[in-house]
């Protein structure tokens, strides 16, 4: 059994323990995205005013400007063996990195409700024991699963990838034998508030991945090449995303009355009844058990980092384990069964206020790991904090709090709406704010601070990245290797250039 479940946490993955290949990160963010909610966040577009044509045109940038961050965090992954918000201790101090962890927090506590009702929704309808005994249901499995861990994750994602993407194909064809495409992107007229907020849709989606994306790619061998891990992952989750939002976009231009607040039925009697129907049933639940159990497995990493960064304990034992996954799914199932009427304008409000809180972390993470650290972290200084990070950075938090505040101004929701926003048509730019004025602000403040910045680690015959020798006369075993600063292997080994031409 121990074999099966997996038994690290937020310790380093050490070498011997490293395994698969960058076309995993592929299969598991394909899987993740061809789901129903990403078919909602489609429709949303459409839903809100825009027209499909610039609609598809919009969720498309988004998901490839969105998505590109994100795919930045995934190749820190293979580098650092770590689950993905340990490594903003390195930017905010081992204990103020609780900071933006509580909202991470949340974040996967409200995707994970978020999802449950709509899988819900479609267990309670396989089962015919109504939404809510499906949601309780569907949040157990999914509870299960994240426990098991990080190999189970990857399989649901293969299988997934597989399942979904067949029976989207068919309910794509369904789909066109009802419409007539070109009427539906006949009407091109621009409005460009509501092209920035099919945009704003498509990128907050891939940005919420941002704080866990790393956490399933840790455990890919220290050399995996860093550009390969950034495109693998990039086309299966754009791909993913853009295929499912497509279909939603569509589906909610052809059917507004039938789609908007009946996703989950739409989208089986499209595809027939009986054996089918509850095929698709099946279907949707298997999708929405992939992306729950990434944000289950998501919020436990992230509860056990904030709590060890006073604690100070880097393990756990099985039954701890167990304890932070189950308080993840009890505070997500309660939410899913409070929010369950309400779930359509709540979910968008939630989808486009998390920007503002996660754009400044995300900024502020990947111009400290790739410009100011150059991809180098002191491993046991996350953990201590009375070394190198410290236990609070003031600085980093000032930046963090002026990347939030500086939003509000361009920031549109249901329940605020800033003052820049009618100047601007009404349109939505806060994201983008959020993005580039914590970025400067951070590399302003902490370009000349070397003392935070860990030393390159010598070179070893072969030309690869070794930890600095110490007085030890006996060399280090694997594990230890594993917690010495670390690098790219490969210089020149750029997330920006082509993919390599192997996996």
């Amino acid at each position: 059994m121990a074999a099966v479940v997996e038994q690290r946490s937020i310790d380093v993955v050490p070498d011997d323990e490293r395994h698969g290949t960058p076309v995993s990160q592929f299969t598991l963010w394909l899987g993740a995205n061809l789901q129903v909610t990403a078919v909602v966040t489609g429709a949303l577009a459409v839903v809100f005013g825009a027209n499909a044509f610039w609609s598809l045109t919009g969720l498309l940038l988004g998901n490839l400007l969105g998505g590109a961050v994100m795919a930045l965090h995934s190749a820190q992954g293979p580098r650092l063996g770590l689950p993905q918000m340990i490594s903003s201790r390195a930017q905010f101090g081992v204990r103020g990195a609780v900071v933006p962890l509580a909202l991470v927090i949340v974040m996967y506590i409200g995707f994970f409700a978020s999802g449950t009702v709509l899988a819900g929704q479609a267990v309670g309808e396989l089962t015919h024991l109504g939404d809510t005994t499906g949601i309780v249901v569907f949040a157990a499995v999914t509870g299960v699963a994240a426990a098991v861990g990080y190999r189970l994750i990857h399989v649901l994602g293969r299988v997934a990838s597989v399942v979904c993407a067949l029976a989207f194909l068919y309910l794509g064809a369904r789909l066109l034998e009802r419409v007539d495409l070109a009427v539906l992107l006949h009407d091109r007229s621009f409005s460009f508030p509501l092209f920035l907020l099919a945009v704003s849709l498509s990128a907050s989606w891939q940005l919420a991945f941002g704080p866990y994306v790393a956490d399933y790619s840790r455990y890919l061998p220290r050399h995996t090449s860093t550009r390969a891990t950034f495109w693998w992952t990039l086309s299966g989750s754009v791909l993913g995303s853009q295929w499912s939002m497509t279909f939603g976009a569509l589906a909610a231009a052809a059917a507004p009355a039938a789609f908007v607040g009946h996703e989950v039925s739409y989208l089986v009697s499209l595809g027939g009844t009986g054996l089918i129907a509850s095929a698709l049933y099946f279907v949707i639940a298997l999708g929405k058990l992939t992306i729950n159990v990434l944000n289950t497995y998501g919020g436990f990493m992230s509860l056990v980092t904030s709590v060890s960064g006073f604690r100070g304990r880097r393990t756990l034992t099985p039954h701890g384990r167990a304890a932070y996954i189950t308080g993840i799914m009890l505070a997500g199932t309660a939410v899913a069964l409070l929010g369950k009427d309400s779930f359509l304008t709540s979910f968008k409000d939630f989808l486009l206020f998390l920007l503002t809180f996660f754009t400044p972390w995300s900024a502020i993470n990947l111009v400290d790991y790739y410009l100011i650290s150059k991809e180098r972290y002191d491993i046991p200084a996350l953990s201590d904090p009375t070394g190198r990070y410290g236990a609070w950075n003031g600085r980093a938090l000032t930046v963090y709090v002026a990347g939030v505040l500086a939003q509000f101004p361009f920031l549109a929701t249901h329940f605020y709406t800033g003052p820049l926003v009618a100047p601007l048509g009404g349109a939505d730019i806060s994201w983008l704010v959020g993005l580039a004025v914590p970025a400067a602000l951070y590399w302003t403040v902490t370009r000349n601070d070397t003392g935070r910045v860990a030393p390159a680690p010598a070179a070893d015959p072969g030309g690869s990245p070794t930890a600095a020798p110490t007085a030890a006369p006996a060399p280090a075993p694997a594990a230890d290797a594993a917690t010495a600063p670390v690098t790219a292997a490969d210089s020149g080994d750029s997330p920006t250039a082509p993919p390599a031409p192997r996996p």
